[in-house]
């Protein structure tokens, strides 16, 4: 019998340490994040103060006994105040949990979590080999906004950088400044 999955929201407090875990699994074993070191503990305290700061999401699937799955989030895509209606987001599933449609549900209550926030456009930076997230990306809506080539170098070879995105019909009324 599958375990029932929960949406929550992540804490530093209940869910660093399986965040990190899944981060640097991704980081030791694929291209889903141009990183070459795994972080540490004390490195996720000013990832959530980052996100607290900017009032973004850390959404996480849980199952009943409170085992971490899964997380999304997102941020700040650029730094310059013109780019305050677009976020940059990421999608992460346990390795041992991928290809069960986690991904999909994750994604699908950031976009939700972004609408509510005002959010216009979120951008993913995906290796352009995931063929696996971008089929995810494209059921959902995303759509290519270019490639940067040989944008990364890991693994000893270069590494494509795809960028899909997906416009939302918010905010009601944008305004400047």
């Amino acid at each position: 019998m599958a375990a029932r999955m929960k949406l929550i929201t992540c804490t530093y407090e209940q869910h660093a340490p399986p965040i990190l875990a899944i981060l640097n699994e991704a980081i030791a074993n694929s291209t889903a994040i141009y990183d070459y070191k795994p972080r540490t503990l004390d490195s996720m305290a000013g990832w959530f103060k980052a996100k607290e700061a900017g009032n973004f999401p850390v959404l996480g699937l849980v199952s009943d006994a409170g085992e971490l799955f899964g997380f999304a989030s997102y941020g700040s895509f650029r730094a310059w105040p013109a780019y305050k209606y677009t976020v940059e987001h990421s999608v992460y599933v346990h390795h041992l949990h991928r290809g069960r449609g986690l991904g999909e549900q994750l994604l699908q209550a950031l976009v939700a979590q972004a609408r509510a926030q005002g959010v216009h456009v979120l951008v993913g930076g995906i290796d352009a080999a995931n063929q696996g997230s971008i089929a995810l990306h494209a059921k959902l809506g995303f759509q290519h906004a270019g490639t940067i080539r040989q944008a990364g170098f890991k693994f000893g070879r270069w590494l494509d950088l795809a960028f899909y995105q997906r416009i939302l019909d918010t905010p009601a009324q944008p305004v400047d400044g």
